[in-house]
């Protein structure tokens, strides 16, 4: 909930800063135009928009993801909060243009180019949040146990140390190379005792599997859709 928070605040904040007095200093792209620019723009009717647009995505935002938060999950909360300022500020930059009595032909290409940008960047979260949301998955191979998808890993059967059933994963200070959205963990994370360990984490269901390599280092695996119990008992039968 605190980044919900802090990101409405933001918004609501940003709703008042902007007034007629300090738009030649603070309005991108307004600061830079030349006094017939300026004056072909309508500051006054902008000004109400910006401020509109701002105090909506402000209490939309909130509601809407405090919604998804405690009646779906926190996941499709944080993707909502990622997702739905991108798309709205790509609205605001064609909306914009409206302001203008006469909009110039450099002034339009800059706006679709933003609008072209933001829209491609938003695309591409949309595709790798796709691909590291999917679930990895147990794989029992021969020689080798395989957790599939993003981050995951192949570990040498003649290489584990130890498999077990445990309540939680260890507290974590920050994660050095992985992804963290919501209770979906995966990658690589340091723990409060500045040690290294792996989490491929896709549900929040315990207990968490760990596995413990000959060189000591821990995997916390959690199934989305499987057991944990049950692909316990196949690791265990399988070594």
């Amino acid at each position: 909930m605190i980044p919900i928070i802090v990101l409405s605040v933001i918004f609501f904040g940003i709703g008042f800063i902007l007034n007629k007095n300090n738009a030649k200093y603070l309005l991108s792209g307004y600061n830079t135009m030349s006094e017939d620019e300026k004056s072909n723009f309508n500051l006054d009717l902008y000004l109400v928009f910006f401020r509109k647009f701002h105090l909506i995505l402000s209490i939309s935002l909130l509601i809407v993801a405090t919604v998804l938060h405690f009646w779906i999950n926190s996941i499709w909360s944080s993707i909502f909060l990622l997702l739905y300022p991108l798309c709205s500020y790509t609205f605001f930059m064609w909306k914009s243009n409206t302001y203008y009595n006469n909009i110039s032909k450099n002034r339009k290409i800059i706006t679709y180019g933003g609008v072209a940008f933001m829209s491609t960047i938003t695309l591409i979260i949309v595709f790798d949040l796709s691909k590291t949301l999917e679930e990895n998955q147990f794989l029992n191979h021969s020689n080798l146990i395989e957790i599939t998808g993003e981050y995951g890993v192949k570990i040498s059967k003649d290489n584990i140390k130890n498999i077990n059933l445990v309540a939680s994963y260890p507290q974590i200070s920050y994660k050095s190379n992985g992804f963290s959205l919501g209770y979906v963990k995966k990658g690589n994370f340091i723990t409060n005792k500045k040690k290294e360990v792996k989490l491929l984490i896709n549900s929040q269901k315990t207990p968490l599997i760990v596995i413990i390599t000959k060189d000591n280092q821990e995997i916390y695996y959690s199934s989305k859709d499987k057991s944990n119990q049950e692909i316990y008992k196949e690791m265990i039968l399988m070594l």
